[in-house]
């Protein structure tokens, strides 16, 4: 480029957006994303504000109510925003509150009116006015209302007095998400209901109504009541006997609480008959995934003292090592509650708490408590203590049973499973690992696939249950202990997972509920023992077309009832025009090799209907697919493992608590929540295909 031609680069490149506006421009790095989950989140923003006057005692009550135009209201009984002239911005406070970023109650130190904060980002209302296309604040106080409405973030006009009001004080926040920012309006109420759930646990005493007035609701919510409650007098430790509601438990909920110099520490916990442990977190509820500090000194406190109670007892020999941090915490569920001044939150989604005075303040509170309550409590102590030695003797028996996994893998030449077809590429960044169900499949899968990238690994039948075994029996089962060697990171204590060898990793099964029970276990495999896979998009579900739709030389897929009557529509065939008789009836197509196997049987891999158009009268043949085997491996490529063309699923963990809940119902050795869970969700199952 010559320097004639050069554009110039000066002070009138440079872009500034003022007041809201870049919120509008990158609303990602404000709540996340513009799908439903940043649309949730902007719920969560303001009810985040009425928990905020909770938590600093000036409110009880807060109501959320979902509209049927797309809108949610959101009141509480706190102060009431305030609505005298700003000094410094010399407009209403409620107007600078809602159109400026980080302006609000929580930046003015200790005379602010909040100690504690979740929002102390102070980005919450504004954001969400600025993403709205309509926003209505009402405040009460001194027996008035106040009101001002905005569109799209801007003011519509001054804030006014509407009226007189026998409310004492409180705030109405009413907003409508703009269409032209997020991908939906559509809320969903199990979602909503999981969230307000989780803040009235860890706000104790304040009561959390959710109304859904909605005409049209998500199918997901059809059946489920249009008011709920929520209200916990026992704070954490009911959140705890939510969490090990479907588990035999250890003793009962353990409970204490303690104000320290640099913050105030809530702590539940409760063992139960199970493998895994469930530990959360919050600070200042803020759900903090990702733990932080807090969570350090939890862990760090509860091996000292558990194994200092079980020295002092002589439960632990002398000759006996110590249990590991992973022992005291197997079958353990813990919500870990602390509230400060000044958090630090890695990143803007404060998914992880950086204070480092938190680790001292929460290792000294559980030392302390913890051990009083041992010393208080023996039999409940050594029943904690005896589920931790046995988690101890289990460790140990698995690192025997790997070690030998190992040797004996070592000593065959080979790491790699037999059955395994592997994918010529060494780069993971670019593989793929299909386990698919069954020969049949694996057998179309192998020769259907593109053998540079993608390795094909058949499972045989279900594979065992995890969520009732431990290490030691996984690595004795021989379809867990191929896919664990097949991954290539290891298990338990050696797992690595830098030495992934493949950067997807995708559950082929068939669409009927067979393939749906081993999709499960192997989810439950993932979910429990590797975790990480899931929590960084590694894991994937293909999806299998259910109907191949045949008119003349012209075929289409679909992959459910709905997408095969579009086609069939578009083809001028009408339900109520179709007819079929058994004359009409053709074989399905097959593999060459279950083409030689089934010769001469007419009918043996199923039927398939003509569907006959009263007014065309010419036929159109759909084949309904029962299983990946059923497909030709060229099938199979075209319509599920072509990257050009294939539709998957990614498996993400949007509430884990959620997940962890439903794969303990499903899965776990108690069989009367499993069976309360199939009575209460029968009427809901829609064509079981069995």
């Amino acid at each position: 480029m010559t320097p004639e031609k050069a554009s110039t680069y000066d002070a009138a490149k440079i872009q500034v957006l003022e007041g809201l506006e870049p919120v509008r421009k990158r609303p990602g790095m404000y709540i996340g994303s513009t799908d439903q989950r940043g649309l949730h989140h902007c719920v969560y923003e303001i009810v985040d504000n009425s928990i905020d006057e909770a938590m600093a005692g000036h409110a009880d009550h807060i109501t959320v109510m979902l509209h049927d135009d797309g809108s949610v209201s959101v009141e509480d009984n706190g102060r009431g925003i305030p609505v005298d002239i700003h000094p410094k911005t010399k407009k209403s406070a409620l107007e600078t509150v809602l159109t400026v970023l980080h302006a609000g109650g929580k930046f003015g130190g200790d005379d602010s009116g909040y100690k504690v904060s979740g929002g102390l980002h102070g980005v919450g209302s504004s954001v969400v006015n600025a993403l709205s296309s309509y926003m209505r604040a009402e405040v009460f106080r001194d027996g008035n209302v106040h009101m001002q409405e905005y569109e799209r973030g801007k003011p519509k006009a001054d804030v006014k007095k509407i009226g007189k009001t026998e409310k004492p004080h409180g705030t109405l926040i009413k907003f409508l998400p703009d269409k032209q920012i997020f991908d939906t309006l559509t809320m969903s109420l199990n979602t909503l209901l999981a969230h307000f759930r989780q803040q009235a646990y860890l706000t104790r005493g304040i009561t959390i109504s959710v109304m859904d007035e909605r005409e049209k609701r998500p199918e997901e919510d059809q059946n489920l009541p249009r008011l709920y409650r929520f209200h916990f007098e026992g704070g954490v430790s009911a959140y705890v006997r939510h969490l090990n509601q479907d588990k035999q438990g250890i003793g009962d909920v353990i409970w204490f609480e303690k104000e320290e110099a640099d913050g105030f520490v809530e702590v539940a916990l409760q063992y139960s008959q199970t493998f895994q442990d469930q530990t959360i977190t919050f600070a200042n509820n803020i759900h903090t995934t990702e733990g932080g500090t807090h969570l350090t000194g939890f862990k760090a406190a509860l091996t000292r003292t558990i194994n200092a109670y079980a020295r002092k007892e002589g439960i632990l020999k002398e000759k006996e090592e110590n249990l590991t941090a992973d022992d005291v915490r197997e079958g353990l569920a813990a919500v870990i509650s602390v509230r400060l001044k000044e958090p630090q939150f890695e990143g803007q989604t404060k998914s992880k708490l950086g204070n480092a005075e938190m680790k001292a303040a929460v290792e000294t509170v559980v030392n302390e408590k913890l051990a009083e309550f041992m010393e208080e409590h023996p039999g409940d102590a050594r029943e904690v203590v005896g589920k931790c030695l046995l988690a101890a003797r289990a460790r140990m028996a698995a690192r025997a049973a790997r070690d030998a996994v190992i040797r004996k893998g070592a000593l065959e030449g080979m790491t790699l499973p037999g059955k395994l077809a592997d994918c010529s590429s060494k780069d993971p960044s670019e593989c793929e690992l299909f386990i698919v169900e069954g020969d049949s499949a694996g057998g179309s899968a192998k020769q259907g696939r593109n053998r540079e990238f993608q390795a094909i690994l058949p499972i045989k039948g279900k594979i065992l249950n995890v969520e009732q075994a431990r290490l030691d029996k996984m690595l004795a089962n021989n379809e867990v202990k191929s896919l664990i060697i097949a991954m290539g990171v290891g298990i338990g204590e050696v797992k690595d997972m830098s030495k992934l060898r493949y950067d997807r990793i995708v559950i082929m099964t068939d669409a009927d509920v067979d393939g749906a029970h081993i999709r499960t276990l192997i989810l439950t495999l993932y979910y429990r023992y590797f975790r990480e896979l899931i929590e960084t998009g590694h894991l994937y579900i293909a999806q299998s077309p259910l109907y191949k739709i045949s008119q003349g030389k012209e075929s289409r897929y679909a992959f459910n009832e709905k997408e095969r009557d579009a086609v069939l529509k578009e083809w001028g065939v009408e339900a109520k025009e179709l007819e079929t008789s058994e004359e009409d009836l053709v074989e399905e197509e097959e593999t060459e090799e279950a083409a030689e196997e089934t010769k001469g049987k007419k009918g043996a891999k199923g039927k398939v209907e003509i569907l006959v158009p009263e007014k065309k009268k010419k036929k159109v043949n759909i084949q309904r697919y029962k299983g990946l085997g059923e497909m030709n491996p060229e099938q199979l490529w075209e319509t599920t493992m072509d990257p050009t063309k294939r539709v998957m699923l990614r498996v993400t963990l949007e509430d884990a608590e959620a997940a962890d809940l439903i794969f303990t119902t499903l899965m776990g050795a108690e069989v009367a929540p499993r069976k309360k869970f199939i009575q209460t969700h029968a009427k809901g199952v829609k064509n079981l295909d069995i």
